[in-house]
């Protein structure tokens, strides 16, 4: 059966009346040739008073049965076959008698019919208005009727897209507030790792790396609720990142940040830098007793921000990184965050190890 959420009720926008104008036009001229209105022996003033009778007997039909044939057969959509063809039957015989006398009512007005002719013409009427009629008319209902429940299963099927398109949103951003719970633990159980090592060797140090870490913690809460900070703020968290590892490797740690002011103010992800250096602190530094130096840059472009963190460790191979790394889990926020405009990309060699990242 068919679904009555698919049958228009009142399609009577400007394109639908566009549409019957048109098919009146043509109902028009197919009774105008059926009277034998193009037979050329016919003179010019009986042919456009013809023609014009027929326009007439069209639109005064056509305007009914497109102001009528929606309703009706939106009551008799839940029907079965049979009582829908009996309705649009009965229907459409009605508003052809209705439309001719509606029609001939008007041209006895203006005086194109004249009164004794009034019997002639609603029976002359009748006949074509059957032929012509009943085939437009329900040409024009399956037509709307499918033109209706296509637009009606676009709506649902624009809206399921609606709706899929929030749940993938509404998961990125389960999946990216995931990515960075798993980062903030991950600096956290280092630094703390490093601060209980200190704490028989270099008691000042520990406490001094104890308050370090309260302020960083402190700056990394207040800001957890945002996914992006300025990119100051996320150089004073490398720096105090940094000040903390310094304490436990002395001199073996050098590094650098080269941050001109006028990129200070553009929005980065929230630990993103701290993630670098934590990388080239793992890989350059920990594992060499000469240690090692860090270098981190940023540059405003035309294109958008560029961050690099440079190192001159050992080197790393990117593509052995397990997925649960820190660098696997940046480039998985950038992804989310920024999609295609978000990269991370890794050169890495002995000697020198370059990691940059480019944002809008």
């Amino acid at each position: 059966m068919t679904d009555k959420a698919l049958v228009p009720v009142h399609p009577h926008g400007p394109t639908y009346w566009a549409r019957i104008l048109i098919v009146n036009a043509i109902g028009g001229l197919a009774a105008f040739g059926l009277l034998g209105g193009f037979v050329a022996v016919r003179p010019w003033p009986a042919r456009w008073q013809g023609l014009l009778t027929s326009f007439v007997y069209a639109n005064c039909i056509g305007t009914l049965a497109a102001l009528a044939m929606p309703r009706i057969m939106y009551r008799v959509a839940g029907r079965g076959p049979a009582t829908r063809w009996l309705a649009r039957l009965v229907a459409v015989s009605t508003l052809i008698l209705l439309g001719c006398s509606i029609a001939s009512v008007g041209l006895a007005v203006v005086g194109l019919i004249r009164p004794g002719e009034y019997r002639v013409y609603l029976l002359g009427s009748l006949r074509i208005s059957f032929i012509v009629g009943s085939v437009l008319i329900v040409a024009v209902t399956f037509y709307e009727s499918l033109r209706g429940q296509l637009d009606a299963a676009t709506v649902k099927l624009r809206t399921k897209e609606r709706d899929e398109a929030d749940a993938r949103r509404v998961a990125a951003e389960a999946q990216l507030a995931s990515l960075e719970s798993r980062v903030n633990p991950h600096f956290l159980f280092n630094t703390l790792n490093a601060i209980a090592a200190l704490t028989h060797e270099n008691p000042a140090g520990a406490e001094r790396m104890t308050n370090q870490l309260a302020s960083l913690m402190r700056s990394s809460l207040d800001a957890g609720s945002s996914a992006l900070v300025p990119l100051g703020e996320e150089c004073r968290v490398v720096r105090d990142y940094l000040e903390i590892e310094r304490v436990r490797f002395g001199d073996r740690l050098r590094f650098t940040l080269d941050v001109p002011d006028e990129a200070r103010e553009q929005l980065v992800p929230r630990l993103s830098l701290q993630t670098l250096v934590e990388n080239s602190v793992k890989f350059a530094v920990s594992p060499r007793r000469e240690g090692g130096a860090i270098a981190v840059r940023a540059a405003a472009t035309a294109a958008g921000l560029r961050l690099e963190v440079e190192d001159d460790g050992p080197g790393f191979d990117p593509a052995s990184l397990p997925d649960g790394h820190g660098l696997a889990l940046l480039k998985g926020r950038l992804a989310m965050t920024f999609g295609e405009r978000g990269r991370l990309d890794v050169d890495s060699r002995p000697g020198r190890t370059l990691v940059v990242i480019t944002l809008p």
